[in-house]
């Protein structure tokens, strides 16, 4: 074989290895927590635990800023997304720390019998397969299969892991540690009913040193029916690579 098929060869193989990260089950956990919230740690304890089974993400809220310390990873938006749950899941109010599985179902972060149940629940409903590939260009090719409902098809970019040393507000003195802290969440498409989406876009450069995850969202963010990650490149192989669940 020439060096040239060989590369060739070698390149189609990278772009179609399995990530490390099936082992984790197609379900979203998402965490709305606060660094300025003193019951919030716990939570993020029990996401970290939870990280080796399922997709995570650690979405951190603003209304807490103005207690003392301002949470360096909260934004705005994550505060609207959580607000936006209130309404449909019914609730007089956001709080902290809320965990939300799926889009299915709500309830305390720090609950970790309560966590286990509804992850199990949520893996025996029916998902569209997310397949997730790095491009050589540093970009992102997303497929999504037949999906089961309409929805939005959301992109979030999140750090690994982050510690913050919490120097005022309820949490002062205190080393707080956090895993896949959302740093942007946007819509990059739309699916309908048992259509295929397919779609290659661009990343920014920080999202080599990222987790990557893309979840498909029942319109009005309702049931998510589909998710994949991608960790980041510093983890395992450094060349593009595929997650399929």
């Amino acid at each position: 074989m020439s060096r040239r098929l060989a590369l060739a060869a070698c390149s189609a193989l990278l772009l179609t290895a399995a990530s490390s990260d099936s082992s984790r089950a197609p379900i979203l956990v998402e965490l709305f927590t606060s660094e300025g919230c003193s019951s919030c740690p716990p939570a993020d304890r029990l996401l970290q635990r939870l990280d080796s089974e399922a997709i995570v993400l650690s979405e951190h809220v603003d209304y807490w800023d103005h207690q003392g310390w301002k949470d360096r990873f909260s934004s705005h938006a994550f505060t609207v997304r959580q607000e936006l749950y209130a309404r449909l899941f019914g609730l007089d109010s956001s709080y902290t720390p809320e965990m939300v599985i799926d889009g299915a179902a709500e309830f305390n972060g720090s609950d970790s019998a309560r966590a286990a149940q509804e992850i199990a629940k949520a893996a025996r409903r029916p998902k569209a397969q997310v397949v997730l590939a790095r491009t050589p260009a540093g970009g992102l090719r997303i497929e999504v299969d037949s999906a089961p409902a309409p929805g939005d098809v959301m992109l979030a970019l999140a750090d690994p892991a982050a510690q913050s040393q919490v120097a005022a507000g309820e949490n002062k003195g205190h080393s707080l540690t956090h895993v896949a802290v959302v740093r942007s969440l946007r819509k990059i498409g739309s699916v309908k009913r048992g259509v295929a989406f397919r779609s290659e876009i661009s990343l920014p450069p920080e999202a080599a040193a990222q987790r990557i995850v893309v979840f498909v969202q029942e319109d009005g963010q309702a049931r998510v029916s589909g998710a994949a990650m991608l960790a980041e490149r510093s983890q395992g192989m450094a060349s593009p690579m595929t997650a399929r669940f």
